[in-house]
């Protein structure tokens, strides 16, 4: 049997959407927690999170539809940062099963008769291929479908189906719970370390003797079932319907009208699994084309490498024949080529000439390095397993973390470089570090608003509470702010770097050049672009088209990769622009490898337009593209500090290793 994930063509009938609705971005064995022991008979209980669309990215409560609600009344589940700001919103459902009870035919609720808002509603969800998320055991529900000789893959199942001109509800699940016998061991054994296990003593629990079951899997079938309204008027919540109820995915029968009542019933089988306890995300983590992935990524690594290694050599045989030639040369010739300079020694008088807006360009970089470390520290992590699928929203949190935590070296960083650049003044520190701790986290907060407020209007759960921007604003400026003091602090103490040659008061003339230079600087961005292109594909698919990303190993060696890359591209256009006279290097190395973010940007419309070509309403686009730019305006901050601070010393170290007047 071969089983492919969400990847399909629009042509089954039944879910004519055939990709994953809710994405869970990390990815790896349930290793953050331990392991329940569920005694049969035990209850368990099924949760729902918002219902989701890849057709308009815009998520709401599974409430905001006529479904049953639970006896005991809608209860949020406790959420962490990260879950409020992805959109999930998760609460308890009426679906309840006991450990190892097969039971079939419950009656869940009868609905009152869909009013006309109601009907437009359910059906506008229907159109837009809404899916249903559920949990169980905080695992997500998942379903196969067949197709030919392979099964196709979800997460979650669709509301319902319009067949021509009617609309059909999915009224009827049948659940499969997929359990393995519980085995009283410690830590060790449960993450699969082997026989280590042996060697820790275990201690006995009370009521260790009681056999029990882990919940390793959970399946859901869909279907449309019309219920016999006789049959149903004296049966309470959880009653058993009468006659036997026949689940067959590929017909429906319950077409939902104006004026009429909805059923609802689900059966629930539990099957004894050989899967065990961390293994247990495997069916979630398998993705189609898996070799493909890695054999393009590995492809793209080899390539890379070998442009950046002869990028390297050309550079460094370049320089390094111009600096041994005039080392070698006597006293008496080096007096005489000091009046025959060209190139690059030229500007040896204007190379560290203080840059247009250089506040600017100091907080600039600041937020690069904050936004880089960041990146770093939260791929390493995750790439360790430490940011499992179990935890969701913990990428997110632990992004927030780490970016307030750095705001630290953002300050030392751009205060540092203020410093350097005005020849140790200290005069201005603290309003550079006031706008490194607003530049970016500012921007970010006005897009989000704006969003927010486009997410208010549709009454998404995506939207942002107004608590929570309250607790974000305050860890903005209770922890992200005063961090980037403390680091500016250290900057403004700190020696600033000296150059090692001084700096005329007229400025020299720059030459005429054949062609532009922002020219240059723009097409440098193609290089590092070239290096996370693929990557990039698979983050944008996890994103807004519902896959499963989990390769953050591979996503650490592209980053560091696209690092040097981005290094290494604007070191060999400052040199360029050195050896032309142009000694306005500062902006110019900074986009040289920013400039990366442009074509980000113009992939992600190529994206919107091919990829998601089912994107409906101005809403969407506007949160797509909004989202994007911000995505974009971080890259740039990143790669182009990246490429700023490589130039920065590169220029240093060239004119200190020789001596001009």
């Amino acid at each position: 049997m071969v089983i492919r994930d969400s990847r399909c063509s629009h042509k089954d009938l039944f879910f004519p959407n055939c990709r994953s609705p809710k994405s869970y971005q990390q990815g790896f064995p349930d290793l953050t927690r331990y392991p329940h022991k569920y005694v049969i008979g035990d209850p368990l209980s099924v949760k729902v999170n918002s219902l989701t669309s890849i057709d308009t990215e815009i998520p709401y409560s599974y409430y905001s539809l006529p479904f049953c609600k639970p006896p005991e009344g809608v209860k949020d589940s406790a959420e962490n940062l990260g879950e409020l700001l992805m959109g999930d919103r998760i609460e308890n459902s009426p679906y309840k099963f006991k450990m190892y009870t097969n039971e079939t035919e419950i009656f869940l609720c009868q609905t009152k008769p869909l009013s006309s808002d109601e009907y437009k509603l359910l059906t506008n969800r229907i159109d837009e291929i809404y899916q249903v998320n559920l949990i169980l055991d905080n695992l997500p529900a998942i379903r196969y479908t067949k197709r030919d000789t392979y099964y196709l893959r979800w997460t979650g199942y669709p509301i319902g189906i319009k067949v021509q001109d009617a609309y059909y509800i999915f009224n009827h699940l049948k659940f499969t719970v997929l359990v393995h016998k519980y085995e009283e061991t410690n830590v060790a054994s449960v993450m699969g370390t082997g026989d280590a296990a042996e060697a820790i003593p275990v201690g006995k629990q009370p009521g260790s003797d009681i056999p029990g079951y882990m919940v390793v899997g959970f399946e859901v079938t869909p279907c449309s079932v019309k219920h016999n309204p006789e049959s149903i008027k004296n049966l309470k919540t959880y009653g058993k319907y009468q006659p036997q109820i026949t689940c067959e995915d590929n017909t429906v029968n319950m077409a939902i009208k104006e004026n009429e009542p909805v059923t609802f019933t689900y059966e629930v089988t539990f099957v004894e699994s050989d899967i065990k306890w961390p293994s247990r995300w495997d069916a979630y983590l398998k993705m189609e084309g898996a070799k493909v992935h890695w054999f393009s990524i590995l492809n793209s690594l080899m390539v890379i490498t070998f442009l950046a290694g002869i990028v390297l050599v050309i550079f460094l045989r370049t320089v390094r024949r111009d600096l041994t030639h005039y080392e070698e040369l006597d006293k008496e010739a080096q007096a005489q080529m000091n009046e025959e300079l060209s190139g690059w020694k030229l500007v040896v008088a204007d190379v560290f000439r203080a840059p247009d807006n250089p506040a600017l360009l100091c907080v600039m970089v600041g937020d690069g390095v904050q936004i880089l470390g960041m990146a770093v520290v939260t791929i390493m992590f995750a790439a360790l397993g430490f940011m499992s699928p179990a935890s969701r929203g913990t990428l997110v949190t632990g992004m927030l973390i780490f970016y307030m935590i750095l705001g630290i070296l953002a300050g030392y960083v751009a205060v540092r470089m203020w410093r350097t650049i005005f020849s140790g003044d200290h005069k201005g520190w603290v309003s550079v570090s006031w706008k490194v701790a607003c530049f970016f986290p500012g921007i970010a907060f006005l897009i989000l608003f704006v969003l927010n407020f486009l997410l208010w209007g549709s009454h998404s759960t995506g939207a942002i509470p107004f608590s929570l921007f309250v607790i974000l604003i305050l860890l903005w400026f209770c922890i992200s702010v005063p961090l980037t003091f403390v680091g500016g602090y250290f900057g403004a103490k700190a020696n600033h770097i000296e150059y090692p040659v001084r700096t005329n008061q007229i400025p020299r003339e720059i030459p005429p050049q054949k062609y532009p230079s922002w020219l240059l600087v723009l097409g440098a961005g193609t290089l590092p672009f070239g290096t996370l292109f693929i990557e990039l594909f698979f983050i944008m698919s996890s994103i807004w088209m519902g896959r499963v990303y989990y390769v953050f190993g591979f996503l650490f060696v592209v980053l560091i990769l696209l690092v040097v890359v981005c290094a290494e591209v604007s070191l060999v256009l400052t040199y360029m622009h050195l050896c032309v006279e142009d000694w306005k290097w500062w902006w110019k190395s900074f986009f040289a490898s920013g400039s990366v973010a442009l074509y980000i940007f113009l992939y992600s419309i190529n994206y919107l337009i091919f990829d998601l070509k089912s994107l409906s309403g101005p809403v969407s686009a506007t949160l797509y593209l909004g989202y994007s730019l911000l995505m974009v305006l971080a890259v740039m901050l990143a790669t182009g500090t990246v490429g700023f601070l490589s130039s920065f010393w590169f220029v240093h170290y060239l004119f200190s290793s020789v001596k001009l007047d």
